[in-house]
């Protein structure tokens, strides 16, 4: 597949070098231009190409969101119709501002950005787990107490098509259910950051 990148960033970059390594090609984007993105692509390979936010929505069969959530409302929304989107987005009120909406519970940062992007089939995933840990925790299918990461998402085809790539990546998956459960995993909970195989992923999700 050709996956897109609307950020950059840490998280952005690990599953860029995840999604190369897996045989599939990468185009890049952060809020700064494509020109800033030559060291990235570089280390990434042949495999990789930087361009705009626009054109990464565009050139994606897949497409991960990962910039600080403030800046949710920027992600383009017309190139996005019909795509499945990852979010991997925390809300972190210290950067990004309140937001009464998510503070009061009444609201997620994923379904503010499936508001956003009406039309997208928007993806919960990789927000729980460090960056770093991203390109050191992934095992082969079938090895025992194989680290789990969760999904939530109201598609049941983007689900499967997310979890097949991040089972390809080295991880087992937990779907958490619609992306309105998405919360589970946010910052704080006690899903967050923590290595979890799936049976301890699942009691921790529940825990929330």
């Amino acid at each position: 597949m050709v996956i897109g990148f609307i950020g950059s960033g840490h998280i952005g970059s690990a599953v860029a070098r995840l999604a190369v390594d897996a045989g599939h090609t990468v185009v890049m984007s952060n809020s700064r231009g494509p020109e800033t993105l030559a060291d990235l692509v570089g280390a990434l390979g042949p495999a990789a190409s930087a361009s705009t936010a626009e054109g990464a929505a565009e050139a994606g069969d897949i497409v991960v969101v990962t910039v600080p959530f403030f800046a949710y409302t920027k992600v383009p929304v017309a190139p996005l119709a019909g795509k499945i989107v990852i979010d991997t987005n925390n809300y972190y009120f210290e950067r990004d501002g309140r937001f009464p909406e998510i503070d009061s519970g009444a609201k997620t940062p994923s379904g503010l950005l499936q508001e956003h992007l009406p039309t997208s089939k928007v993806v919960k995933g990789f927000n729980n787990i460090m960056a770093a840990h991203l390109l050191s925790d992934g095992t082969p299918p079938g090895t025992p107490d194989r680290r789990a990461l969760p999904i939530a998402g109201d598609d049941a085809e983007a689900k499967k098509i997310v979890t097949d790539l991040i089972e390809s990546f080295g991880f087992d998956v937990v779907d958490v259910g619609p992306l309105s459960e998405g919360w589970r995993h946010d910052r704080d909970k006690p899903a967050y950051v923590d290595r979890f195989n799936a049976d301890e992923l699942r009691a921790a999700l529940a825990k929330a």
